[in-house]
């Protein structure tokens, strides 16, 4: 591993050009933070120094604070861990500096990379630079000063806009905001930040210490009501997470007080949110994300993934529909094929629906709604040109993978395996989406097990971001990897698991689910479930979700885990009542709620009666005590 450091070298022109080496990214490590506060003291010392640049290396200034650290800080309780970089360096050694610092930034400027950035006294960016405040997604907020700097620099709303979202803009946008003070080509960057340097050093342009500007924030009668709209609208977007809260508190405290008393109070409540129980949460998710992407014996044996430029997908239903936008929004091509042509145009129809959307939704900063639809049709248009519709298997002669995706049957699953595998090219990958079914019964009457993998995505497929990858003890490490990266250019998180009953989301929904049935069996409002599972911080309850993916996929995991789990299971029959009530979720429009076009859910009183029936068909109360599983 290379090591962490920070260099210093002054030209001929006085100029100090100290740069961040800390692959890959640069990112803040303690030894970084320390070599700063070093180089930066050693430049002021010097007399042959008039200014200062700082810069990354390879390419990228710097990705922000070290997370490890506060792994460790979680391990241990100690905050202690956490370095005084608020004060001591980003505002007296840098802000403060006698002399002038200007920030050469190209590729990213993450959390405190940007932070540090904004203490500078100029920033000069390459093209597509990343700019952006992230921290609110770590559970905690931003900790070198930029709650203060950044509504400085941009104004309020953008700026509370970006540390809430927790998402990057490019250095163009910067520029027009007035976060950056100058696009360059990035062989240029150096050379523009050092003259800029000298220019402020020289009084030819001005010297800007952004935590003492106050033009851009308005009154503070307009700066609280900006806060007030921003507190309401956290709490509904964000009910459960402090930071968010937090964030805007200390973002306030600097209109009110001035820009150091909010440094102040940043380093106070950073040091709080480091301890909560959401920043240990979200950290742990965050290196559980980072993990995923490494698989012993698939990912560390020197593989590389091949190329997947066309999948032909099988069933254009719920999910078959959702996985092959995911593709083409992934920029690779799709044979969709259906049984019919009913079903197939069907397919195409909700696939173009999605796209439209989706462009509909990217194109938010277009004015004009008349303009906005215009333009999402044609993205939409184009995107549909990459999928071709089939009712047999002409088109897969030259597929580098197919994703089945019909309903849980095993006899079908065996038949459209057995016929692929004839008509695939050799190299082809061979996936189910199945999230139950056990893949060696599904791969049983093949001949290629070693290319027989399981790709079980979540409704709807091409939003949701987790992507299951289940191998069996004969998949090769070469289709695994290649699933993952398709899983990484579609923009999924992709979770390797074994061939077990439920594989890894499964095993942990269906006890969950045991327990909203246990609940209705006891007279509990489902509704009432719902809310409060949403309230605890789930996009939706457990009978809401089972609405959503249609009822057979309940049926299917219910049997797998009664076969399994014989005495751990609670039988139920209320799925079964509902089908046979004509219900199928939002499927068909009517489940435990109510589904129609342009509004939300409603619950549906009709459902009572069928619950009474499912509790009067099962006592959970024999003997009058409860039933144990």
């Amino acid at each position: 591993m290379a090591e962490a450091t920070v260099t210093m070298e002054v030209g001929s022109d006085g100029v100090a050009l100290i740069t961040i080496s800390n692959p890959p990214v640069n990112a803040l490590a303690l030894p970084i933070l320390a070599g700063l506060k070093e180089k930066f003291a050693e430049a002021m010392r010097r007399d042959d120094v008039k200014a200062i640049v700082l810069t990354g290396k390879n390419g990228r200034f710097c990705g922000g604070f070290d997370i490890n650290v506060f792994q460790k800080v979680h391990r241990t309780g100690d905050i202690s861990h956490l370095p005084d970089v608020s004060v001591e360096l980003v505002t007296n050694t840098l802000e403060d500096a006698k002399k002038p610092i200007v920030a050469a930034v190209q590729g990213l400027a993450l959390g405190g990379g940007l932070e540090v950035a904004m203490a500078c006294h100029g920033r000069i960016a390459a093209p597509g630079t990343q700019l952006g405040l992230p921290e609110l997604s770590l559970g905690i907020m931003p900790g070198f000063g930029g709650t203060q700097r950044l509504p400085r620099l941009l104004g309020l709303p953008k700026a509370i806009d970006i540390m809430l979202s927790s998402k990057p803009i490019l250095s163009e946008e910067g520029k027009k905001l007035g976060l950056i003070d100058a696009i360059v080509p990035p062989q240029d960057l150096l050379k523009v930040s050092r003259q800029w340097a000298l220019d402020i050093a020289e009084a030819r342009k001005p010297w800007v210490r952004s935590l003492h500007r106050t033009d851009k924030i308005g009154s503070l009668s307009e700066a609280r009501e900006i806060i007030k709209n921003a507190r309401q609208s956290a709490k509904r977007t964000a009910p459960n997470m402090p930071q968010h809260q937090a964030c805007l508190d200390v973002i306030e405290e600097g209109i009110v007080r001035g820009g150091y008393a909010g440094v102040l109070k940043e380093v106070k409540v950073f040091n709080e949110l480091v301890l909560s129980d959401t920043a240990k949460g979200l950290v742990h998710i965050f290196f559980a994300q980072r993990a995923i992407s490494k698989v012993p014996k698939v990912t560390d044996i020197g593989l590389k993934p091949r190329a997947v430029k066309k999948v032909a997908v099988i069933g254009g239903g719920l999910m078959g529909s959702g996985i092959a936008t995911a593709l083409i929004l992934g920029n690779i091509n799709v044979v969709l094929k259906e049984v019919n042509s009913e079903y197939l145009q069907k397919g195409i129809k909700t696939i173009a629906e999605k796209l439209t959307v989706i462009t509909l939704c990217s194109l938010a900063n277009v004015r004009g709604l008349v303009a906005r639809k215009r333009l999402a049709q044609a993205q939409a248009d184009k995107a549909l040109s990459m999928i071709k519709g089939v009712l047999d298997y002409s088109e897969f002669r030259d597929v580098d993978m197919v994703i089945e995706a019909v309903i849980e049957n095993v006899p079908l699953k065996q038949k459209i395996f057995s016929e692929i595998e004839k008509v695939c090219p050799p190299h082809c990958i061979l996936a189910t989406n199945t999230s139950t079914i056990d893949l060696n019964l599904v791969g049983e009457k093949t001949k290629s097990q070693d290319r027989v993998i399981g790709a079980h995505f979540f409704s709807p497929a091409h939003i949701m971001p987790l992507l299951e990858i289940v191998r069996t003890e004969k998949t090769s490490a070469q289709v695994i990897l290649d699933l993952m990266t398709v899983g990484k250019i579609i923009k999924k998180s992709p979770v390797v698991v074994g061939n077990c009953t439920g594989f890894a989301v499964n095993r942990t929904f269906f006890p969950y689910t045991q327990g909203a049935y246990v609940l209705l069996h006891l007279g509990v409002d489902i509704f009432r479930i719902d809310r409060l599972i949403s309230s605890f911080g789930l996009p939706m309850g457990p009978f809401q979700l089972q609405d959503l993916a249609g009822y057979g996929v309940a049926v299917a995991v219910g049997k797998e885990f009664a076969t399994a789990f014989p005495d751990r299971t609670f039988g139920s029959p209320i799925v079964d009542l509902m089908i046979k009530s004509g219900r199928n979720g939002k499927n068909n429009g009517k489940g435990y709620y109510i589904y129609e076009k342009g509004s939300k859910p409603k619950p549906d009183p009709q459902v009572f009666p069928i619950i009474e029936e499912a509790k009067r068909l099962v006592n959970i109360m024999p003997g009058g005590k409860l039933l144990v599983l």
